[in-house]
């Protein structure tokens, strides 16, 4: 049997990317106010800044979205991906948004009070900032295992029971609901084992507090459960997911990750208690609830993607991507977080940049010297993104120091895959003229995705 896991599709349609020299690299980035953020898409050659809205879909997909009824009340569209939502979810109340956030910010404002607490694993960066927005304060407790990049553990994105145990008695009243993102894109895309999201959901259910999950992942957190947790190894992933899904009181998807679409988004609800409020605040900002802000194509898109985001070969391929690409850094001596999670590789920048001080930003000057050696776009998980400017002027860091590497969905071959290990080797023996950045202009929330930053 040939050991090369092949990717599970064949190509229909091309796009071309652009070469550039590193010369216009430069120019480029120092137009962008040293911002990845702020490049163009067409000045980057292999673009993993996000696997969120920018895989490529189906032909059942493009040939699904001829059938989109564009009626704006009450649409056939709305109801096939509605059937499509409660048979995965089990939850029977179901409303479309454009996307993730855009459903963080209708089911929070239903349901959520200022001066509350919102504990999760971890909670990611527009989960964060759309309960803060509200005066809600959002607690991370992942397990100590998930905030240590070298450790190797098969469920990094587990809650901390104990922690959490803790909070519900100390502060039980002022908690609206419990969250759990699946997998935990914070910590290094990590899954949640079934035994982890069931004792948490019965902890919640002790103490009266509804279970809120963040299911951008929920696929690839099955996967990893069927190949990770003891008795499931014969089970169907759909049947995993719905299982997990089974603990929860409701959830929020952006669907432009395991959803398999460009666009699109939705809450599920076991039951009423936030519905009305929530439907109203989506007519406010998003829609009439039968389309939320989406096109009736979008949401047939939709349904055929969950179907096909649920499917086990693609989501070996899937799996296989991140790992295979984690150990070309391994053979390299970059460190990374590990295992290697479903959706993206999280790269250590201290264990490339381990003299650089946290004050320079080291996981956003390794974003830049990845895009300056060879067109690589990434993210950085980090001090700018997760850290704060504090009112006196200090800046208060984050604990890890990444850099994610998204993977679009059903987009590189391994050939850039190949590309991009060499050059983040490259990078790394060019570790000594590697420089860090100081922030001079940023927002108030959010900053990563606009603020501007000039070298040290």
């Amino acid at each position: 049997m040939p050991k090369t896991l092949i990717e599970p599709f064949r190509i229909k349609s091309v796009e071309p990317i652009r070469m550039t020299t590193r010369a216009d690299r430069e120019r480029l980035l120092e137009q962008a106010h040293l911002n990845p953020f702020l490049l163009h898409a067409e000045d980057v050659l292999i673009d993993w800044l996000t696997d969120s809205g920018t895989g490529a879909m189906s032909s059942r997909q493009w040939g699904a979205i001829m059938e989109g009824d564009e009626s704006y009340a009450g649409a056939r569209s709305f109801y096939r991906l509605e059937k499509v939502v409660q048979d995965i979810t089990g939850m029977p109340h179901f409303i479309p948004t454009h996307q993730g956030r855009a459903a963080e910010k209708v089911l929070f404002s239903a349901a959520c009070q200022p001066g509350q607490v919102v504990p999760n694993n971890c909670h990611f960066d527009t989960t964060r900032a759309n309960l803060e927005v509200l005066g809600v304060e959002a607690l991370d407790l992942v397990i100590a295992e998930g905030l240590q990049p070298a450790f190797d553990h098969p469920f990094k994105g587990n809650i901390d029971l104990a922690r959490a145990e803790a909070l519900l008695n100390e502060r039980g009243d002022a908690i609206p609901f419990g969250m759990l993102t699946v997998t935990n894109n914070t910590g290094g895309g990590q899954p949640v084992s079934m035994a982890n999201i069931r004792a948490w959901a019965a902890l919640l259910k002790r103490y009266g507090k509804p279970l809120v999950m963040d299911i951008c992942r929920f696929a690839e957190n099955a996967m990893f459960i069927k190949l990770r947790e003891p008795g499931y190894a014969d089970m169907p992933v759909r049947a995993i997911a719905q299982e997990m899904l089974s603990h929860a009181d409701g959830c929020t998807m952006s669907a432009k990750k395991d959803g398999m679409v460009n666009i699109g988004g939705f809450i599920a609800l076991k039951d009423d208690r936030w519905l009305e409020d929530a439907r109203n605040a989506l007519i406010l900002s998003e829609g009439f609830p039968t389309y939320g802000g989406l096109a009736g194509r979008d949401l047939e898109a939709l349904a055929v993607g969950l179907e096909e985001g649920l499917q086990e070969d693609y989501l070996r391929y899937r799996l296989r991507t991140a790992e295979y690409l984690g150990e070309r850094l391994e053979a390299a001596g970059i460190g990374f977080v590990k295992p290697t999670g479903g959706h993206a590789v999280y790269i250590d920048a201290r264990t490339v940049l381990p003299d650089m001080p946290q004050a320079h930003y080291p996981a956003w000057a390794l974003c830049n010297a990845l895009y300056l050696e060879g067109g690589i776009r990434g993210v950085e998980v980090g001090s700018v993104m997760f850290g704060k400017r504090l009112a006196d002027g200090s800046e208060a860091y984050h604990s890890m120091e990444l850099v994610r590497l998204a993977f679009p969905r059903r987009m590189y071959t391994q050939s850039h895959f190949d590309y991009a290990a060499e050059v983040i080797a490259e990078v790394k023996q060019r570790a000594a003229d590697i420089r860090g950045v100081r922030i001079v202009k940023q927002p108030p929330l959010l900053r990563h995705f606009t603020a501007e930053f000039a070298w040290v």
